[in-house]
């Protein structure tokens, strides 16, 4: 029921337009393609130092009955990573900035578009952002010969459910802020999840106490799904990490876009 009281009230248009006002706002100067750019290379200079660089000393590991080099293993990590750090970034810093400070949504609010086409309309710019990141890496570990170019189209979709996933959960975050100071919460949670979540290591490497903790993450669940596919070793428990990420998409939007209206329209 919650769902159709949504999209009885979505139009395509109104939420179109809410993500044409973020395409006008990065041709308005370079400053934010800077930004937006610059977000491609954290997970690469990771890959090349830690999957590259570390897994020299490593050597190969067996995941799923698979011999794979430290690098294989690493990648779709990263990838998972990159999805992830590129929806967050533009539904926590940027969503929080227009929510409090520009009143950017106040403005918008003014027109015909509702709270739940703003979400919507956010998400789906999150999106965006996230996919390039996400096909950029996706090319450069195809040409380091770390997946094979089919895996890497069926890992593809993956990486965009984590992007979603995170994105949604990023926004209804946001809604929650009081300041600036808050994100340094955020940003060691999402420091934990990038170290803690089989990133770097198999998860069967944790002590077991860890390792619940680990599979109940959100990353966790994202990095197995991605993993399996670029690997070309999916299994029934991948969709157990789809739905998981699902569900995490929805619920964040419908909070997200709960929040919006309670914030600016009451």
């Amino acid at each position: 029921m919650v769902t159709a009281m949504v999209t009885a009230r979505l139009s395509p248009g109104r939420v179109g337009a809410v993500m044409g006002r973020n395409v006008d706002a990065l041709r308005s100067g370079p400053s934010y393609l800077l930004v937006l750019v610059s977000g491609f290379f954290e997970p690469v200079l990771y890959l090349l130092s830690i999957g590259v660089g570390v897994g020299s000393l490593v050597g190969d590991l067996t995941v799923d009955g698979r011999t794979l080099s430290y690098a294989q293993f690493v990648a779709p990590a990263m990838l998972a990573v990159s999805a992830m750090s590129g929806a967050l970034a533009e539904t926590t810093f940027n969503f929080f900035f227009k929510l409090k400070y520009a009143k950017v949504f106040d403005a918008i609010l003014a027109t015909p578009v509702r709270p739940v086409e703003i979400a919507f309309g956010e998400l789906g710019w999150a999106m965006v952002r996230g996919s390039m990141y996400t096909g950029a890496f996706l090319v450069v570990m195809t040409a380091l010969g770390l997946v094979e170019p089919v895996w890497a189209l069926a890992a593809l979709p993956a990486a965009l459910l984590t992007g979603l996933a995170f994105g949604a959960a990023g926004m209804a975050v946001s809604t929650l802020m009081r300041g600036w100071q808050d994100f340094d919460l955020l940003s060691t949670g999402q420091f934990a999840l990038f170290l803690f979540s089989g990133t770097f290591s198999p998860v069967r490497d944790y002590p077991a106490a860890l390792e619940w903790v680990v599979h109940a993450t959100p990353l966790y669940h994202a990095v197995e799904l991605v993993r399996a596919l670029a690997i070309g070793a999916p299994g029934w428990g991948q969709l157990v990490n789809a739905g998981y990420l699902a569900a995490m998409a929805v619920a964040g939007l419908w909070f997200a876009a709960r929040r919006v209206d309670r914030k600016l329209c009451v």
